[in-house]
């Protein structure tokens, strides 16, 4: 079962996480969530936990327990929601438009 776990303090490392859910069995993987350009903690991760009773014994037990004085938030994992891709549109700030492409005589 995959968890998700919200509200981390930013200081949190995986090691961390995986042995808080440890204690309530096994843990096959752990991801906290970073940004692409800073490297820094997004604030939410997840735990994924191949055993179901035992996972939802981590939710029971862990979901709004104080971490580094934040009450962090654990649920089931939803999948994500497919985003719908919008086409590329070029931008009017330069007031040129597409004029910009073309040659001017």
């Amino acid at each position: 079962m995959n968890l998700y776990v919200g509200n981390l303090d930013y200081s949190v490392k995986e090691a961390q996480l995986e042995a808080m859910f440890a204690e309530y069995g096994e843990v096959s993987s752990v991801k906290i969530i970073t940004d692409k350009m800073t490297g820094r903690s997004k604030g939410f991760g997840f735990v994924e936990m191949p055993n179901d009773h035992e996972a939802q014994d981590a939710i029971a037990n862990l979901d709004q327990k104080q971490i580094k004085e934040r009450a962090i938030s654990v649920s089931e994992a939803r999948p994500p929601e497919q985003r719908e891709r919008k086409p590329f549109r070029p931008s009017n700030r330069d007031g040129g438009g597409n004029d910009r492409f073309k040659r001017r005589f």
